[in-house]
């Protein structure tokens, strides 16, 4: 089951929903900004309870 996270685009800073995968560990994938349509570099790691947490950069930081 996909899990909601409202999160911040690191190009336009607007508020973004995206959905998170809770079935792996350590994802990372490239999802475009729903406003502004950039790139964004997203990283999934789940906490010792098995939650998601997302942490967004930019696609062009490397």
């Amino acid at each position: 089951m996909l899990v909601p996270a409202d999160v911040r685009c690191p190009y336009c800073g607007e508020g973004i929903a995206i959905l998170l995968d809770p079935s792996t560990d350590g994802q990372e994938y490239v999802e475009d900004c729903q406003v502004c349509c950039r790139p964004i570099a997203v990283r999934v790691d789940l906490d010792d309870d098995g939650m998601p947490h997302a942490s967004l950069g930019r696609e062009d930081e490397g």
